[in-house]
């Protein structure tokens, strides 16, 4: 998996996460009222999970990236209560769902990785698209 491909969903994930920030520090909502891109977050939190997992296995030396990732996701959005819990349950089921399919690098991790890269970029763009001002 090229570095081409992560450097390029960081930088969207980079402006979501910008985004999000931009419309929580617009008018509060109820604490655990949904936001209209909740779905969407909580696919790329799921996304950024599965991520974690695979391009461990695949020796990409990245370490924490992924993680760190989702980090600074929580960190923009700053959800509580269920909100919260829903997006930490979605990285936690990208991993686990992968970690119990793959132990090691496999062609088809390889390709999964991309897609999933390539997904993700794909959701960044459209909240950026969707919700900036």
């Amino acid at each position: 998996m090229s570095k081409f491909f992560s450097k390029r969903f960081s930088r969207h994930l980079l402006a979501a996460l910008i985004l999000v920030s931009a419309c929580v520090a617009g008018p509060a909502r109820a604490q655990d009222a949904a936001a209209p891109f909740d779905g969407e977050l909580q696919r790329l939190a799921e996304i950024l999970g599965t991520l974690h997992y695979l391009r461990g296995i695949c020796g990409t030396n990245e370490g924490l990236k992924w993680r760190n990732e989702m980090q600074a996701l929580v960190d923009a959005e700053t959800p509580s209560g269920e909100r919260r819990a829903r997006m930490i349950a979605g990285f936690n089921r990208g991993y686990n769902g992968f970690q119990q399919t793959y132990r090691t690098c496999t062609p088809a991790a390889s390709i999964a990785i991309r897609r999933y890269i390539e997904e993700g970029s794909k959701i960044s763009r459209d909240l950026t698209a969707r919700y900036a001002n």
